[in-house]
């Protein structure tokens, strides 16, 4: 597995890392042994970055995460997050980046864990009640107490990221980037640039979309938080299939995988760019890694573009509850 260096701050990770949320929450039924197979085998792989988050499963994927990398953890990045409270049916309830709380999380993460640092701590949702130079100002509090190693934000807009690395230097900005999300995650990424912040792409698969595997709203789980996505609706489906046809194509004449495609895409954008595809089987995540070793060529970047130009994606990202939780430099 090729690596790669979040901006400037000399954390050195795997080209591409594992999204862990799936094991534990969101995308049907758990199987927890599978999950950790998983796991080991994207060690095996050369995957260094595992990305969870105290929300994910309740703490529960914490606790996975934790146990399946207990024995390699000197050699692998860990990273979390704290911020996006849950109700007690389960459901989003808010953001929470108050000081008091940013020190409380990190304690009942590090102990889910089992480790007495995290690599890298991400604000999950910036909170609108909480100045976010006091959220990060409680996060370097962390690094300088040695709890954490080096700190993010999670759809954070320009001008908050710019606020943020005032205050202590960022290490990575997590965001939606996909061929499917590309606004406004490209503003996010120039801005990165400019203060040498690395990116991390979360759901570079478009929640398994533009794996080509689904192909109704019928192949989709019950349970499965996609069943309530807006790009997941009917009609939204319908017409985003033709996109994914299209992807289909140029995948087959590159004899790749859309998956394959859609990452090796996003490796494409530059080498400060870390997708994080999320699975919790061991035959995806093999699939997922074959993307290190596409090339495209600046013809197949065309026949790309061109099928996004032609195919505009329908519907929104989330549902209205959930945009009104991200930063609204990053909606």
């Amino acid at each position: 597995m090729r690596q790669r260096i979040f901006g400037r701050s000399g954390l050195v990770v795997s080209a591409l890392g594992l999204g862990c949320l799936g094991m534990s929450d969101y995308y049907g039924h758990r199987d927890d042994a599978e999950s950790e197979a998983t796991i080991h085998r994207a060690l095996e792989l050369g995957v260094t970055l595992f990305d969870t988050a105290d929300m994910y499963g309740a703490g529960v994927n914490e606790e996975l995460v934790g146990k399946a990398l207990r024995q390699a953890r000197d050699r692998v990045v860990v990273a979390t997050k704290f911020g996006l409270m849950r109700s007690a049916d389960g459901g989003l309830s808010g953001v929470d980046g108050s000081p008091s709380y940013v020190r409380q999380a990190c304690d009942a993460s590090l102990k889910r864990l089992g480790m007495d640092v995290i690599d890298l701590y991400y604000c999950h949702r910036v909170d609108p009640k909480t100045p976010v130079e006091e959220t990060v100002g409680a996060m370097a509090q962390l690094v300088r107490a040695g709890k954490v190693r080096f700190i993010g934000l999670c759809e954070a807009g320009p001008e908050t990221i710019r606020r943020a690395h005032a205050v202590h230097p960022l290490t990575a900005v997590q965001s939606e980037y996909s061929l499917w999300t590309r606004e406004p995650a490209e503003t996010a990424i120039r801005t990165c640039r400019e203060l040498g912040i690395g990116f991390a792409a979360y759901s570079p698969l478009g929640r398994g979309f533009l794996t080509g595997t689904l192909r109704s709203v019928a192949d989709i789980p019950s349970g499965d938080y996609r069943l309530g996505n807006p790009r997941f609706q009917e009609e939204n489906f319908a017409r985003n299939l033709a996109l994914v046809e299209r992807l289909c194509e140029i995948a087959t004449v590159k004899q790749c995988t859309p998956g394959q495609l859609a990452l090796a895409w996003l490796l494409s954008r530059g080498d400060d760019i870390v997708p994080l595809p999320g699975t919790k089987h061991r035959r995806y995540l093999e699939e997922n890694a074959g993307a290190v070793d596409i090339s495209l060529a600046p013809e197949d970047l065309v026949s790309i573009d061109n099928a996004l130009a032609q195919h505009a994606v329908a519907g929104a990202r989330y549902s209205e509850a959930s945009e009104r939780l991200i930063d609204p430099g990053a909606r």
